[in-house]
């Protein structure tokens, strides 16, 4: 049998053939296939309409750090409210006017500091507590989060909470009188013109029935129903204007021991999602009189004026 002859070449060129027409399918499945990638499949795009949109995030408080507490009280401040250092021997008013810093894990979130002066009849302590709250709810702000803890402290003082909704006009259906606010709470032994509660009874009898007494609410013998109470001093735990964005004053007098007396005047402000809290305390012993509540108010209100504006600067 003849062999059929070698053609030099041939094969060769063959397989280059193969390689490049492997070359060009590959290029085109890869070219296939990332255009299919790039583009989103019909499940993805049911997916992101299902998603809705995004939540709004709560803006965070104006401040993120807090000034150091114990020289933030000027000196000529601390000699109002430390009457007795001035004469205590100089290194003891050098410590008095220097201050305590108040133990704290977060310096950027709680930060304090307290005062005090001795003398014979009378002891005066300070206490600036000064509180950066922040909210950890990405729908809830600082500065919401910060008037719930404010609302807090003053609804414990018992100091009411001004309404906020209008008042009803006169005439509506239901007879009311506008502008009716919610009467305060009985104010703390010993503040500032306090006021007893009392009850008033109603004028009109029920119906069918005949009343038992005058219209004016005095029983039979002319003798008044309730006694008087003292007027208001202007100097009751109250809510202040022009202090922070919010604030109030809490005053109450107690006794110590036989004859000694003690009045805590505070004064609470808050400004976005800062909360201070001056706290000033006049003790007295013996036959000394009790301590004035317009003095210790004016030098506390004083203070936590300063204080407000340092937070502005």
């Amino acid at each position: 049998m003849q062999r059929k002859r070698y053609a030099p070449g041939r094969t060769g060129s063959t397989a280059r053939t193969a390689v490049v027409l492997t070359s060009v399918i590959g290029l085109g499945l890869g070219l296939g296939l990332t255009g299919c990638s790039a583009g989103p499949t019909t499940d993805d795009l049911a997916v992101d309409a299902k998603a809705g949109p995004v939540s709004p995030v709560a803006p965070p408080g104006r401040y993120r750090t807090l000034f150091e507490p114990c020289g933030a009280v000027p000196q000529a401040t601390l000699k109002d409210l430390l009457p007795g250092a001035a004469a205590l021997p100089d290194a003891e008013r050098g410590k008095a006017y220097r201050g305590v810093a108040a133990v704290t894990y977060d310096t950027d979130r709680r930060v304090g500091c307290t005062w005090k002066a001795d003398s014979p009849e009378t002891s005066h302590r300070l206490a600036l507590d000064i509180e950066r709250v922040v909210s950890y709810d990405p729908a809830v702000s600082d500065d919401s989060r910060a008037q719930e803890v404010y609302l807090r402290k003053q609804l414990a003082a018992g100091i009411p909470v001004p309404p906020t909704t209008p008042a009803t006009p006169t005439g509506t259906a239901t007879g009311t009188a506008s502008g009716t606010a919610t009467p305060p709470p009985a104010s703390k032994p010993g503040a500032p013109g306090a006021k007893g509660t009392t009850g008033t009874p109603s004028a009109t009898a029920p119906t069918g029935k005949t009343p038992t007494a005058p219209a004016s609410g005095a029983p039979s013998g002319g003798t008044p129903s309730t006694t008087p109470t003292p007027a208001s001093t202007g100097l009751e735990p109250r809510v202040l204007e022009g202090l922070g964005e919010i604030a109030y004053l809490d005053d109450a007098l107690s006794t110590v021991g036989a004859s000694g007396h003690q009045r805590v005047v505070s004064v609470v402000f808050r400004t976005s999602n800062v909360i201070v809290t001056v706290s000033y305390r006049e003790q007295t012993t013996g036959s000394a009189e009790a301590p004035d509540s317009q003095e210790l108010q004016e030098r506390a209100r004083n203070l936590a004026r300063k204080l407000a504006e340092r937070l502005e600067e």
